[in-house]
C-alpha cells in the first residue's frame, strides 16, 4: 500500500528548459515588457521682456491706465514684461498718482486706475 502511495504523491520530474526556450518565453510573456512612462505634460517657456524701450514703455503707460485691476501678474502676463519690471512699473505709476491701491500686502500688490 505504501509503495502505491509513493507513486501518487511523488510529482514528476520538472523539464528543464534550455536558456534559448527561456529567452523566448520571457520575450513572448505580457510580463516580459517594461512599462514606458510617460514624458508628462511640459510647458513652454515664456521669453517675457526684461526692459522696456521707448516705444514699448509709451505703450505699456497707456494700456495700463485703461485696466481695472493691475497687478504685477496682470502686467506681466498681458504685456509679457518679467516679474520685477511689472512691479517697478507699478511703483513709478502709483508714486506718479495714476494709480490707486486696493490691497497692498507683501506677496501681493493690488492696484486699480484713478477714477476721474
Amino acid at each position: 500500500l505504501i509503495s502505491k502511495l509513493d507513486v501518487f504523491l511523488k510529482m514528476a520530474p520538472k523539464e528543464q528548459k534550455s536558456k534559448e526556450a527561456k529567452a523566448l518565453a520571457a520575450a513572448n510573456s505580457s510580463k516580459g515588457k517594461k512599462k514606458k512612462w510617460s514624458k508628462g505634460k511640459s510647458k513652454e517657456k515664456v521669453q517675457n521682456a526684461v526692459l522696456f524701450d521707448k516705444s514699448a514703455y509709451n505703450k505699456v503707460m497707456g494700456d495700463i491706465l485703461k485696466y481695472k485691476v493691475i497687478s504685477p501678474s496682470i502686467l506681466s502676463d498681458r504685456l509679457r514684461i518679467n516679474g520685477s519690471l511689472a512691479r517697478a512699473t507699478i511703483k513709478k505709476l502709483a508714486e506718479d498718482g495714476l494709480i490707486q491701491p486696493v490691497i497692498k500686502s507683501a506677496r501681493q500688490l493690488t492696484y486699480t486706475r484713478v477714477s476721474q
